[in-house]
C-alpha cells in the first residue's frame, strides 16, 4: 500500500478491525518513511456477471427485472416482502458466487424458479409456465405432477 503522504511504498499495518457486519476490514497503517499513519478499508470486490440472452446479445443483470418477474409470479399470493427480498439477495449472491464474466440467462430463470418453489408452489408453476413456454395442457400437467413428488 502506497502511503497517501509521502507516495512510498513501504508500510505496515498496525492494527486490523473487522467492520461492516464483518464484510469489510479496517486497516490502520504507518508509513516507514514520514511516520504518518493513515486508515484503509479493505473489502471483496464481488462482480455481478453479465446475461447473456438466448439470441447470444449480452446485457447487465437488472435486479430489478428479476424483481418484477418473481413479484408478477407472486401476485396475490400469501409471502412476505421480505421473503422475496431475501430469494433475490440469495439468487444475486449465487451469480457473484460463480466467479463469471457472464452466465446464460437460463441460470438465472433456473434461480428465480428454484426460489419461487420454495416460496410458493403456485407462483413457481405461474412462473414456469411463462419461463418454460408450455406447449400444451401435458408439459403444464407434468410440471404439476413434479411438484407433487
Amino acid at each position: 500500500m502506497r502511503c497517501p503522504f509521502c507516495y512510498t511504498e513501504e508500510t505496515k499495518v498496525i492494527d486490523s478491525r473487522l467492520v461492516s457486519d464483518g464484510f469489510q476490514v479496517r486497516r490502520r497503517r504507518e508509513c516507514g518513511h514520514c511516520k504518518e499513519r493513515f486508515t484503509t478499508f479493505e473489502s471483496a470486490e464481488m462482480v455481478i456477471p453479465k446475461i447473456i440472452k438466448s439470441d447470444n446479445s449480452r446485457q447487465p443483470f437488472d435486479e430489478n427485472k428479476l424483481r418484477r418477474g418473481m413479484l408478477h409470479a407472486l401476485e396475490k399470493r400469501p409471502v412476505s416482502s421480505d421473503d422475496v427480498e431475501k430469494s433475490i439477495s440469495y439468487i444475486v449472491h449465487q451469480l457473484q458466487a460463480t466467479g463469471e464474466r457472464e452466465v446464460s440467462s437460463k441460470l438465472v430463470g433456473t434461480l428465480a424458479m428454484n426460489e419461487l418453489k420454495k416460496l410458493d408452489k403456485v407462483a413457481y408453476i405461474r412462473f414456469a409456465s411463462i419461463y418454460l413456454s408450455f406447449d400444451d395442457i401435458n408439459e403444464f400437467i407434468k410440471e404439476i405432477d413434479k411438484l407433487k413428488d
